[in-house]
């Protein structure tokens, strides 16, 4: 499994996203752009233009915010995609 989340150390979002990932007791590589730099420039590229964070990703998947990840639990999906 590989899920890739890019973050900021002082955005509640990011928070949010990686308490609910820890819930399904899923692990995790987390990417911190705080800095901006090259790390925040492969975010951008790989989220096709989206520059908010968090940007999340299943197996090479855009999951896309923490919004998109939310709505994936409620509509039953993400343990599929996780597991």
């Amino acid at each position: 499994m590989s899920i890739e989340i890019y973050t900021k150390t002082f955005c509640p979002y990011c928070w949010r996203a990686k308490a609910l990932l820890e819930a399904k007791g899923v692990e995790y590589r987390e990417i911190s752009v705080d800095y901006g730099g090259e790390l925040r420039e492969q975010m951008i590229q790989r989220a096709r233009g989206r520059t908010t964070v968090p940007q999340i990703f299943i197996r090479e998947h855009h999951v896309g915010g923490c919004d998109d990840l939310f709505a994936l639990e409620r509509d039953g999906r993400l343990d599929d995609l996780i597991s």
